[in-house]
């Protein structure tokens, strides 16, 4: 008998990407005199040479999220019509989605987010809202009401270090609210979408 793997997200292998993402948070704490510059060098050259999310973690676990200024949120009404925001655009601190009668879809799979929160304020009402986020990313809920269309969590393993979270409120409503990973169609259709 072999023992299973040990896939917990701590033991998963960092990408070039993930180490780019915890270097760049280091350098904005560095600019916001958080940590010093020997603190930086330090904590850059582990970035650099992590192998795991476990080795990355620790780097900018006492820093905090970063606070943005929110300035005026990304709002989308479904009305009667659905109403989607894919492909690549710039998310912002904050959104605000009404589901109305014909439905909000939110992909994130081809956005460049450095934001450490996305504050989301939901109601979904009869057609209820859609969320597709890459592998990585996390939601907290405590905030959101399950009305009666409730919440489905789709996405598989927990939040990985160095990703957005996006922090929900308000209602579900009739319609529900849903947050998953892509199809195999959406990524099929992405990749005939990038640029030979």
């Amino acid at each position: 008998m072999t023992a299973e793997p040990d896939r917990s997200p701590g033991r998963m292998r960092a990408s070039d990407a993930d180490r780019e993402a915890v270097v760049e948070q280091l350098r904005e704490a560095a600019a916001e005199g958080r940590i010093d510059l020997d603190e930086l060098d330090e904590r850059v050259g582990a970035a650099l040479t992590a192998k795991t999310y476990g080795e990355l973690a620790p780097l900018t676990a006492d820093l905090g999220p970063v606070v943005v200024d929110s300035g005026e949120p990304l709002t989308l009404r479904g009305g009667m019509h659905s109403v989607s925001r894919t492909g690549r655009w710039k998310v912002p601190p904050r959104i605000v989605a009404y589901g109305g009668m014909g439905g909000v879809l939110l992909d994130f799979t081809q956005t460049e987010c450095r934001l450490r929160e996305i504050e989301v304020e939901v109601d979904a009402q009869m057609a209820g809202v859609v969320f597709v986020v890459p592998e990585g990313w996390g939601a907290d809920t405590d905030a959101l009401d399950p009305g009666m269309g409730g919440f489905k969590d789709k996405t598989s393993g927990g939040r990985l270090p160095g990703t957005p979270l996006l922090r929900l409120s308000g209602t579900c409503g009739m319609g529900g609210v849903v947050i998953r990973h892509s199809s195999g169609r959406e990524r099929r259709k992405q990749r005939k979408e990038l640029p030979r």
